[in-house]
């Protein structure tokens, strides 16, 4: 380590006379249109160990220093694609270096890394950081020396070890003057002075250590480090690019449905030709609880002028729509993550959505053509309906339908004459799924007109709509009882149609309430209790029944079904109420008052933020805010518990945190998988990401029901713990084991310093624990387990883990292997740790022996690899060089005469085989093509074992 300790000294004493040079030299060169090649540094005189960037002294058409995110080369990640120019017009401060164990230790107290623990450790820098982990850090930096801090947040939640996991309702305030950390802009503009990540490297000896963080700085540029040591995060959520240029560029809004994060430079398990500027990520998906021995951060400071940003969609945005309630506060009040809200952008005229599932809080924008009003969510979550007129305008309006969510579907249209507004979804007792709409939605103010408008409701199944069928004359839009005794209306007057004595709505008659005054917004409540939730124009009735006078739309108002006012709720101070809905699928609110959801309007007339009121006790909750959003709407799943379990809710299936790192959702869905079909399956699939992605359960031979419980971060260990702990255990009917045998990374090791979840991360989550403290329920799954899983926090992107039973289908093909495939270890590496080799070795075969007790069969599998590997010196994208991985293959080979139930099936053949570049993802992972190959020759393989049954 004194080595990594000389290397920062040296270069942080050198810092500030290379940069005065540059500075003083000038180093004017002409580029296009802009000046100065690189912007100018200097020492931050007032912010210890940072330099300042001199964005705003440059001279360009933009006003500001222009730096290049991305690239145009074709073999770079669908992310890092195309190039976008970014001109930045303001000066910040940035780290001259990443921050050090002793620097984050000065500041935290201590340091989770325990590499910060050794002798002459203070000038390495601190890894194992998660992105929350920076934040809190800039966060304290800030009050420490008297600023305001960057980040807010409402919850945060530590570990064991003392990492910070998650961050509830986490938002960056790039106008704030404060520490935290720097944009993926502004990382680049200073990295690209001198961009070298060779040189960095070129003292590099071949005594390769994991943990030795200290690549060799060049002399060439002002950072010592940007092109290698550790990888850094950056402040922005990952988004796509687009061939444009934007100023003062800070990210995405968000991080989409898995909190995607950007990290920077390469590390000291790089090799330097593959460390590019472009680079945004790491092997596998980046969130902000992600942390590695290879990753940590330098700190930034200075606010952004007038940040913009660009959504998932590629559209610039110059604002933000918030998420401001957390995914914990909304299962507090709901009893389920499994909560939807949709909504209208009225700045844009999309829809936009918020899956509290997936605990990241992303708000997702749907882009088109179609101006989009009033949308309903579909009983079972999937769908949203919505038209393209307005309530309290009359004239053309198209009702339309199409999946929640992000997909390229085109929306289905009901194609009649006349128009469809205001639609609502509705289950008829026959089960059938209708909307119901109203031919016009215009002002009812006169009772002769209203009339000669009417209720319809049509059915949709199957990506079809029926034939519409007219209910009664008259726009009732506010709903429509479950029982069709009740319809309500509201625009300028609060109509009511009610049924005749054991008839239905077709048989009914029309009145009016709330004595005939303004009213609008009229929202029936689905609960039975046949409740009007609407708003009014401080009339006199309200006044009475509140008490006092009031202004228009500043109380929510609730009738029981007779018309008769129960209950009154204020909006908040210095807000008035619009787009009142009940929330929907709430079986409870009978009991609790049940909850509306509505947006609260300025003084301006902007409808700044959408709010969930309580209404048992009158309290409102924040859930968005934005420049100007409508129309929200709010979904419940209907899937709960069970009464009669008798597990802990706040324990049992809880094996995922909102806003969780990627390998905690995977696994959060393999547990989902056992507990569902624990009792049918006969073939369990373990192992890397490589069988997750590369291995069909749903594609084997009908005698074969298969369940992939491949993930990532996988070793032998975590594959012997699995089935130790709970596949042995309950799966009954398991015959076959097929686990990959990923001999490059059998560098790991076992226990707390490797990566077995059973060892590292098992403790953070309490339905692992709850497990354990139950004996892994090895007398029988317990009532509602499953339930309790099921109903906790996940991911949107769930049907990407469930739909082939654990096989990850968001596997697109690349169309090649990479011409260059990246190295992650030094191929020598097993020369000197010939132990781990044995040690996963042996992990194998007591899996061998354990399933040998039971009659299984395994099937060691050795998946396909870029056969550019073969013109290396090494076996694959985790090293081990290949004369030592043939000597290992014959090894596992053998061991099937030793153990007849073993049988090795090696797909890569040293790089010689026929899965050509259209079935790869990268190096090392088939797409969906590859899969469907190598799931036809196991299904062979395993058809050929048991015929030998």
């Amino acid at each position: 380590m004194s080595t990594a300790r000389n290397c920062f000294k040296f270069f942080k004493e050198i810092l500030f006379l290379v940069s005065a040079v540059l500075v003083l030299s000038g180093c004017e060169t002409f580029l296009g249109d802009h000046v100065w090649l690189h912007a100018p540094i200097e020492e931050d005189k007032v912010h210890d160990g940072l330099v300042v960037v001199r964005a705003s002294n440059v001279k360009h058409k933009s006003g500001g220093s222009v730096t290049y995110l991305g690239t145009y080369a074709s073999s770079a990640k669908v992310n890092e694609q195309p190039q976008l120019r970014v001109a930045l017009n303001y000066d910040y401060s940035l780290g001259m270096h990443e921050v050090t164990c002793a620097e984050f230790k000065s500041v935290m107290g201590t340091t989770f890394d325990e590499r910060c623990r050794g002798k002459d450790s203070d000038l390495l820098p601190v890894t194992k950081v998660t992105y929350y982990d920076a934040v809190l850090y800039a966060n304290e930096r800030s009050k420490r020396e008297g600023y305001d801090t960057a980040y807010t947040y409402s919850s945060a939640n530590i570990d064991d070890i003392g990492n910070c996991t998650s961050m509830e309702g986490l938002v960056f305030h790039p106008e704030v003057d404060a520490y935290r950390l720097p944009t993926e802009a502004e990382w680049n503009l200073a990295a690209d002075r001198d961009w070298n990540p060779s040189a960095e490297w070129n003292a590099q000896n071949s005594d390769f250590e994991p943990k030795n963080v200290c690549s060799y700085p060049h002399l060439h540029g002002d950072f010592c480090d940007m092109g290698g040591n550790v990888k850094e995060w950056v402040s922005d959520w990952l988004n796509y690019f687009r061939d444009t240029t934007i100023t003062n560029f800070v990210g995405a809004p968000d991080g989409g449905v898995l909190g995607e994060r950007v990290i920077k430079g390469g590390s000291y398990r790089n090799d330097p030709s593959s460390i590019k500027l472009y680079n945004r990520g790491d092997v596998y998906i980046v969130t902000s609880a992600a942390k590695s021995d290879y990753l940590g951060f330098r700190i930034a400071f200075g606010k952004i002028p007038n940040a913009v940003w660009m959504g998932h969609d590629g559209l610039v945005r110059e604002s933000r729509i918030m998420p401001l309630a957390s995914a914990s506060v909304i299962k507090k009040n709901f009893d389920t993550y499994h909560i939807k809200l949709a909504f209208r952008n009225d700045a844009t005229g999309n829809l936009a959505f918020v899956d509290y599932v997936n605990g990241t809080l992303s708000v997702s924008e749907i882009t088109d053509t179609l101006d989009s009003y009033h949308p309903d969510i579909s009983p079972d979550g999937r769908l949203i309906a919505f038209c393209t007129g307005l309530e309290g305008v009359s004239g053309k309006s198209d009702l339309y339908i199409r999946p929640l969510g992000l997909s390229k579907t085109r929306p289905i249209k009901l194609n009649i004459k006349g128009n469809a507004s205001i639609p609502r979804w509705k289950v008829l007792d026959n089960g059938d799924t209708v909307i119901v709409y109203v031919s016009d939605a215009g002002n009812n103010k006169e009772t002769s007109e209203f009339k000669s408008k009417s209720t319809w409701q049509v059915k949709y199944a199957k990506g079809r709509f029926g034939a519409p069928q007219k209910l009664f004359s008259g726009a009732y839009h506010g709903g429509v009882s479950d029982d069709n005794t009740l319809a309500v209306t509201g625009a300028r007057l609060l109509r009511a149609r009610i049924a005749n004595p054991g008839k239905t709505l077709s048989d009914g008659r029309d009145t009016v309430w709330y004595n005939g005054e303004q009213a609008c917004n009229a929202s029936l409540a689905n609960d039975g209790s046949k409740r009007v939730a609407f708003l009014d124009f401080g009339g006199k009735t309200g006044a009475e029944f509140v008490g006092k006078s009031y202004r228009t739309h500043e109380r929510l108002l609730i009738a029981d079904s007779t018309g008769k006012l129960i209950k009154t709720i204020s909006a908040p101070e210095g807000f008035t109420f619009d787009h009142t809905e009940w929330a929907l699928n709430y079986a409870d609110a009978k009991k609790d008052g049940g909850f509306i959801v509505a947006t609260v309007v300025n003084a301006n007339g902007a409808h700044l933020k959408i709010v969930l009121v309580n209404v048992a006790d009158g309290s409102i909750l924040d859930l968005v805010e934005g420049d100007d959003l409508w129309h929200p709407c709010l979904w419940r799943t209907k899937n709960y518990a069970p009464e009669k379990s008798k597990l802990d809710p706040d324990s049992a299936g809880v094996y995922l945190h909102p806003s969780d790192e990627w390998a905690s959702i995977i696994m959060r869905f393999k547990m989902e998988l056992l507990w569902k079909y624990h009792d049918s399956i006969n073939v369990a699939i373990l192992g890397s990401s490589r069988s997750m992605y590369g291995v069909s359960p749903s594609r084997l031979d009908e005698r074969f029901f298969a369940v992939n419980f491949g993930h990532t971060p996988n070793s032998i260990y975590t594959s012997r713990d699995l089935l130790n702990h709970y596949l042995f255990s309950h799966l009954k009917k398991l015959k076959y084991i097929v686990v990959s045998l990923d001999i490059d990374f059998w560098y790991k090791i076992d226990g707390p310093d490797g990566d077995n979840l059973f060892y590292t991360t098992f403790d953070n989550y309490p339905g692992y624990v709850y497990d354990k403290n139950h004996d892994y329920w090895k007398d029988g799954v317990p009532e509602g387990l499953l339930e309790y899983t099921q109903n906790s926090v996940g991911s949107s992107d769930e049907k990407y883990y469930m739909n082939d039973r654990g096989r990850y289908t968001n596997a697109y093909c690349q169309w090649e292997w990479k011409e260059k495939p990246e190295i992650e270890m030094d191929s020598a590496y097993y020369d000197q740790h010939k132990g781990i080799y044995n040690d996963s070795k042996n992990a194998l075969i007591d899996i061998v022996k354990e399933a040998a007790k039971r009659d299984v069969r395994v099937i060691g599998l050795i998946f396909p690899q870029s056969p550019e590997y073969a013109k290396t010196g090494a076996f694959g994208r985790y090293g081990l060089r290949r004369s030592i991985a043939q000597k290992m293959i014959s090894e596992l080979e053998a061991l099937n005469k030793k153990y007849p139930n073993f049988v090795l099936m090696d797909e890569n053949k040293m790089g010689k085989h026929d899965y050509d570049g259209q079935m790869a993802i990268d190096e090392d992972h088939l797409c969906n093509a590859g899969a469907m190959r190598l799931t036809s020759r196991l299904n062979d393989v395993l058809l050929s074992l048991e015929s030998k049954k």
